[in-house]
Parts: C-alpha cells; sequence; structure tokens
C-alpha cells in the first residue's frame, strides 16, 4: 500500500473506533468521547497493539505514516492550547481578587506538594527522571502535573452538567483559570535554558512589543479576519518560543491568553473549540498513545500511575477542603468544586507532553501520567452528578 493509503487507514481507525466503543457502548456516564479517544490511542500505541499484533502496527504505522500524523497533532495542539488561553477570564478573577486567590491558591498547591512527594520516590527508585532533567525540574514538573486542571475539558462537563452559566459554574472556572496561568508559568521555568537566556529575553521582549500592537488591530478589524490574523500571531508567537529553547506550546498559550476572547464571540469560539476536538485532536491522541512505554513494567508503570493519581485527586481535594473552610462554603460545594477541578484530561497530556520532549521525565513516566489523567477525567461525572443531584434537593 502507499504511503497516502496507509494514512488514510490509519486515520480511519482513530475515527471509527472511539466513536463505535463511545456509541455502542454507551459510556458517556464514565468515559465521554474525548476519554474513549485517549484510550484508544494507549491501545493503538507500541505498548498495547505493538507487543500484541506487531505485524500490523508495524505494517499500518510506518514511519512516513508516522511523521504526517505527528505533524497534523502539532498543529491541532496548538490550536487547542491557543483556546484554552483565549478562553481565560483574568478580568472576572481579578475583581473576585480574594476569593479567586485563596481557592486557586489551595487548589494548585496541595496536589503539587503531593505529586511532588511522589515524584521525589521516584528519583530514588531510578529509571522515571529523563536524561537531560535535573532533580528539581523532574520533581516540580510532576508536582505540578497532579496540580492541573483542564480547563477547556472542565468547560464541556460544565456544559454537560448545565452548570456552565451558573454563578457555581463561573466560579469554578474563574479558579481554573487562575491555576492555568501559574501552571504554564511554572513550565516556562522548568524549560529555562540557562545557555540561552539571551534569546528568551529577546522572544519575551519582542512578545510584549508585537503583543501591544495586536491587542490595538484586533478590535479595528472585522471578526473574520481576527480569526486570520490570530492563527498568524499563533505561529509566529510558536516559533519564537521555541527557537528560544521554550517550547512551542508555552508560545501557543501565551499567544491567547494576550487576546480577548470578546473580540471572537462565545458562540464562535465554542463552536472553534468542539470542531477542533472533533476533527484535529483525535489525531493527537493516537499520536500520544505512539509515544506510550512500557519499558519498566507494566506492572511499575499502573502503580506509579495509581501513586500519582491518589496524589492528585487527594491534594485537589484536600486543597479544596481548606480553601473552603477559610472561604465559608458548604460540604457540598467542597466536593462539587473539588471533583471537577482535578479533571485532568488534555492539558495534563499536553504538560506531560512537553515535559517528554525536553527529556524531562521518561516514556514511562509519560506513560503514568497518560493513564492518571484518563483515571482522573472518568471519575469526574460519576462523582459529580450525585452531588449535583443531593446539591438540587436541599436547594
Amino acid at each position: 500500500m502507499t504511503v497516502s493509503e496507509l494514512y488514510l487507514l490509519a486515520l480511519l481507525v482513530i475515527f471509527t473506533v472511539p466513536f463505535l466503543v463511545w456509541r455502542l457502548g454507551r459510556t458517556d456516564h464514565f468515559a465521554p468521547l474525548v476519554v474513549v479517544q485517549i484510550v484508544t490511542g494507549i491501545l493503538l500505541g507500541p505498548g498495547v497493539l505493538g507487543a500484541w499484533l506487531p505485524e500490523y502496527y508495524e505494517f499500518i504505522f510506518t514511519a512516513p505514516v508516522v511523521q504526517s500524523l505527528n505533524a497534523v497533532a502539532l498543529w491541532a495542539v496548538m490550536l487547542f492550547v491557543f483556546l484554552a488561553g483565549l478562553e481565560l477570564d483574568l478580568s472576572s478573577a481579578w475583581r473576585e481578587r480574594r476569593d479567586s486567590a485563596i481557592a486557586a491558591g489551595f487548589a494548585l498547591v496541595t496536589p503539587l506538594c503531593a505529586g511532588a512527594l511522589v515524584a521525589v520516590w521516584l528519583v530514588a527508585d531510578g529509571g522515571w527522571m529523563g536524561e537531560a532533567a535535573e532533580s528539581w525540574q523532574f520533581v516540580l514538573g510532576i508536582g505540578m502535573a497532579s496540580a492541573v486542571t483542564a480547563l477547556p475539558i472542565l468547560a464541556l462537563f460544565l456544559e454537560r452538567l448545565q452548570l456552565l452559566k451558573q454563578p457555581l459554574g463561573q466560579r469554578i472556572l474563574r479558579y481554573a483559570s487562575l491555576d492555568d496561568v501559574l501552571i504554564w508559568a511554572v513550565l516556562a521555568l522548568i524549560l529555562m535554558d540557562w545557555q540561552r537566556l539571551g534569546k528568551q529575553a529577546m522572544f519575551l521582549a519582542a512578545f510584549i512589543l508585537v503583543a501591544y500592537v495586536v491587542r490595538r488591530l484586533m478590535p479595528r478589524i472585522t471578526q473574520t479576519d481576527r480569526w486570520y490574523v490570530a492563527l498568524v500571531w499563533l505561529a509566529a508567537c510558536g516559533l519564537g518560543a521555541d527557537w528560544c529553547g521554550l517550547h512551542f506550546m508555552v508560545g501557543a498559550f501565551l499567544a491567547g491568553a494576550v487576546l480577548d476572547h470578546q473580540w471572537f464571540g462565545e458562540a464562535e469560539l465554542a463552536m472553534t473549540r468542539r470542531l477542533v476536538l472533533l476533527l484535529l485532536m483525535p489525531v493527537f491522541f493516537l499520536s500520544t498513545g505512539l509515544r506510550t512505554n512500557w519499558e519498566m513494567g507494566g506492572f511499575a508503570v499502573i502503580v506509579t500511575a495509581a501513586l500519582l493519581l491518589f496524589a492528585s485527586v487527594g491534594g485537589k481535594l484536600l486543597g479544596i477542603r481548606l480553601a473552603g473552610r477559610v472561604l465559608g462554603w458548604t460540604a457540598l460545594d467542597e466536593k462539587i468544586i473539588g471533583w471537577l477541578l482535578q479533571t485532568k484530561a488534555l492539558i495534563e497530556i499536553i504538560f506531560a507532553s512537553v515535559l517528554l520532549d525536553r527529556q524531562v521525565i521518561t516514556s514511562a513516566t509519560f506513560t503514568a501520567l497518560l493513564l492518571m489523567a484518563v483515571m482522573s477525567t472518568m471519575l469526574t461525572i460519576p462523582r459529580v452528578t450525585p452531588l449535583l443531584k443531593r446539591a438540587l434537593g436541599a436547594g
């Protein structure tokens, strides 16, 4: 078969298998389509399909096919991270800064510390830290991966639970938005290349200057033109960030974070996010699955994933409980907010992918983080749904 035929065969598998499992298996209550797509990507990777049926795996996923899939995945994930930055509502967080700072602070620090403790054990165990990493980078990276909240997926969950436009839903998005900024700031610190500080200073200076120009330009052009300018801006920021030794994902997030989402329209932004998830992100999920590795042994990876899950979920729930005590929330609100904010999904996977690209973590660690993200996301809807019913009954 030609490369184009094999590529289309891979796309056929990517779009068919998860949809059939999701629709026929009726998994939406515990595993939304996005989770099924991630799991399918893992199953199609070298650790499962490649181990069980190596001849079929090698037949389909040849080097040219994988290269083509990775190119699509790169642009897909840049768009997704750009939209995550664009949808931040920092003005709302500033208006409610005491509430936001306390809730977001506890929600970030406690799972970060819990995840960092697991990371210290992994450093001592050996084989989990990447070749290019210092111990502090690995520990901080794993800790922050445990603290991530997947803002775009959280918005989808809130919409499905009919909380998106409610005061509680807006509060939750506000906390997640503030944490997102800190997460990407910490990632930039981890990736800081001390040998290329001059380049990074040049990039940041140019970014601030051009961002000012772009912000002045955007309100003066039509909404259609704004999308074209935004895509040019995204590509330029990604290129600049990668050139200076940060990462194109950091550039993609910054590109979106400095723009106002009101310029693009709430409905159009929501539609764009859905289209990116529908048309492009499944390719990223498969590309992610192709990077999984069980070289430390399946049992060791699963145990590590379970420890990280306990640190992530337990740390997030504890942090929100402490914040709730300070801010005077009800116990029911604490649980609802805590379980929603522990959603990991795509942002954690993207965060871990960047750490893997920069050799801060190994493929085995990436696989454990990927499993943790999947399990965390699968817990969200089953845990929150009965809590919301209790809240409505109490109301």
